[in-house]
């Protein structure tokens, strides 16, 4: 219609063709059509039918497979036996042939709605690698307030897993009556007849927190799509890819900050199903969940140690350590492979790996440097402090006193008291920082000696000039002559 409207507009197949953006061929033909029928001409375009016998052999293919086959198979099969169509007509038949299969057999389900405080969901998503090591997100899904919990875990192994469901709890504030998950061995070992087998020790693990713990059925991700939901939304916010621009994380810490943040974004923005955020309907749920323990499960975490005044504990026989913060308290210790993993349970957020060390011997302790705080000055770098009137006065002159009465000290030198006193006389005659300078060179040069320091100060206020010191030697070098001068005796 509009190439027409333009063809009458202006009379010009070329002119019409500029002022709709197409070939003036295209014009010429759709006004040669009109002409034809006289009057609007219509589109027909009829695509190529199926035959009978090909239709039916598509439909059997598709209810053998239960909807899953592809269409290149279909067609190779068709092929094999005298079809001459083209693949694209196949892949036409064979999607109208799925979508009447789904409609006939396509599961029906009535929409899940949840009550406060009966289900939570977890699942696990690949989480970011650090120090070439890849981390697991654990995500932890309140089914009523969509309240969602991000956890960063080394491993998928049980302790961990235990750990993550822990801080997952504490951060809902309860614990609900079922929990829905995923059939990993650390929860169902086995499926007989159908039926899930359940771990033992998982099986404690909800006992102890009050907690029914549930799994969906093999291969169905429909049956937990709220956790699967969570892990899809953490990993592409969580894990750096070209998509998110985000950097690539340094350390642990990083990680877990990071889920800090992605938690408390999603819980405070209102979600689109409830329209509202989930952190207020979390404080409505909070009166059907059920009470947690105040102490965490341990019964995976391994063996009790106490931290010494070193931050280390011993294991084995040999010493690894752990934060600095944790001196005197209790921490868990377990061997993973060829690792250990120390867990402290009476964190404020629950249960925390707290360090990871490659299993040593005794007599060579694993100690890793970001456990301790800064190092103090140590005896060679103390820095001097006055205790009487006429040592602090020697100290207030500057650094370059400091720094003097640091190599004098090292030095051996005499009568250093009243020399330091010598020094505040000048001060008052001369300047403090005139002296100050002057101590500074007198250290650089190794000048201890009774009048140097007023040589100094006179120099460096009449001549201007810089002392050149005497060159250090080292340890390697001898006054001793060497025997080159007898080469030629004799000859």
């Amino acid at each position: 219609m509009e190439i027409l409207e333009a063809y009458d507009l202006t009379g010009s197949f070329r002119a019409a063709a500029g002022l709709v953006g197409c070939d003036h061929k295209t014009v010429a033909y759709w006004v040669r059509q009109r002409e034809l029928a006289g009057g609007m001409p219509t589109v027909e375009r009829s695509r190529p039918a199926m035959e009978a016998v090909f239709a039916a052999k598509i439909d059997e293919l598709v209810d053998r497979s239960h909807g899953q086959i592809r269409a290149d198979v279909a067609h190779r099969k068709l092929v094999a036996i005298g079809y001459l169509g083209s693949e694209r007509t196949t892949r036409r038949w064979v999607a109208d042939s799925k979508r009447r299969w789904r409609r006939k057999h396509g599961r029906r389900t009535r929409p899940w709605i949840p009550e406060p405080g009966l289900w939570m969901q977890w699942d696990y998503g690949d989480g970011p690698t650090v120090e070439d090591r890849a981390t697991v997100l654990f995500c932890a899904w309140l089914a009523w307030s969509r309240f969602r919990v991000v956890v960063p875990l080394r491993d998928k192994t049980l302790p961990s897993v235990v750990l993550g469901l822990d801080r997952a709890l504490r951060m809902f504030g309860g614990v609900p009556t079922y929990a829905l998950t995923d059939n990993e061995k650390t929860v169902s070992v086995d499926h007989v007849c159908g039926i899930a087998v359940r771990n033992p020790q998982i099986v404690d693990v909800g006992r102890h927190y009050g907690l029914t713990i549930a799994t969906c059925v093999p291969a169905d991700p429909e049956s937990k799509g709220g956790s699967e939901a969570t892990v899809r939304v953490a990993k592409a916010d969580l894990v750096p890819t070209d998509h998110n621009l985000r950097p690539g994380y340094r350390s642990f810490a990083e990680v877990e900050a990071a889920c800090e943040a992605f938690m408390a974004d999603v819980n405070t923005r209102p979600h689109r199903s409830t329209l509202e955020p989930p952190l207020l309907r979390l404080a409505e749920e909070h009166d059907r969940l059920h009470r947690l323990p105040r102490l965490p499960h341990t019964l995976c975490f391994g063996e009790t140690r106490k931290v010494n005044w070193q931050s280390l504990i011993s294991v084995g026989g040999a010493q690894y350590s752990v934060p600095h913060e944790l001196i005197d308290q209790r921490v868990w210790a377990r061997i993973a492979g060829e690792q250990l993993v120390v867990i402290h349970v009476d964190s404020p957020g629950g249960p925390r790996e707290v360090a990871r060390h490659r299993l040593t011997t005794p007599g060579r302790p694993s100690i890793c440097d970001e456990h301790y705080p800064p190092k103090p000055a140590g005896a060679l770098q103390r820095r001097p402090r006055g205790r009487s009137d006429e040592e602090r006065a020697f100290l207030g002159l500057g650094d370059g006193a400091e720094a003097w009465l640091i190599q004098a000290g090292a030095a051996g030198a005499q009568r250093v008291r009243r020399k330091m006193a010598e020094a505040v006389d000048l001060a008052k005659l001369h300047g403090i920082e005139e002296v100050d300078r002057a101590l500074k060179r007198c250290a650089d040069a190794g000048r201890f000696g009774d009048g140097d320091l007023a040589t100094i100060l006179t120099h460096q206020q009449q001549a201007g000039g810089e002392l050149i010191p005497f060159p250090a030697r080292s340890e390697e070098h001898s006054l001793q002559r060497s025997t080159r001068s007898w080469e030629g005796l004799g000859r």
